[in-house]
């Protein structure tokens, strides 16, 4: 099942550290990008503080995908580094969460690397649907953001792609409702790993391959 755990929970350290080691591995070992890292095996930066929210999908405390929510009440990816992919004004209201760092293990094959996939977008419209949320909004490479289209859910770009980096980004929104859950069945967006393998984690810190920032 979908277990959400209040802010100032403690989280599971153990299973935060394999997030952020999973993010090190696909982020700045597999796709090259300039991160910062924590004792040369994590992958943490500015926005991993009190404010973030973790959905992590595991298997007996194995690490198999994940996705940081941030508050867009607060500088977030889009708001911060990326505005200019946004027409008009960057998203920003109580209910509104910016996805950042959706994360597929390495370690999963094809057809694994799939299932999580669906898993983890299902944990993310169930978790939205418990936690008030009625919107996300993302920076995503051009490619993903084609496949996040067609997964069922109401999704829009929220301005023209841009290239910066050597790729091409877009800024997207996602409207979650009711139905959303329904609307991603009927997609062929199954949630085939199960629901008990998702659990949301928020951050008491201290101060596979997908281009979702």
């Amino acid at each position: 099942m979908l277990k959400v755990t209040a802010p100032g929970t403690e989280p599971d350290a153990a299973l935060l550290r394999a997030m952020f080691a999973a993010r090190k591995a696909v982020f700045i070992d597999l796709l090259g990008w300039d991160l910062p890292v924590l004792a040369g095996q994590y992958e943490m930066d500015q926005f991993d503080d009190e404010h973030a929210r973790y959905l992590i999908l595991s298997d007996n405390g194995d690490h198999l995908a994940s996705a940081r929510l941030l508050p867009t009440t607060r500088q977030g990816i889009l708001s911060g580094l990326f505005p200019m992919l946004s027409a008009g004004p960057v998203p920003c209201a109580p209910d509104t969460f910016e996805i950042t760092r959706f994360c597929l293990d390495r370690s999963l094959n094809a057809r694994e690397r799939r299932d999580v996939r669906n898993a983890l977008v299902h944990a993310l419209a169930t978790y939205a649907i418990d936690a008030g949320i009625s919107r996300y909004c993302a920076v995503a490479g051009l490619g993903w953001f084609r496949q996040i289209e067609r997964f069922g859910w109401s999704c829009r770009a929220l301005g023209a792609p841009i290239r910066t980096g050597g790729q091409e980004l877009v800024g997207l929104e996602i409207g979650i409702t009711a139905d959303t859950q329904q609307l991603l069945e009927a997609a062929g967006i199954h949630c085939g790993y199960g629901e008990n393998l998702a659990r949301a984690i928020p951050s008491s810190l201290p101060a596979g391959h997908k281009e979702w920032h």
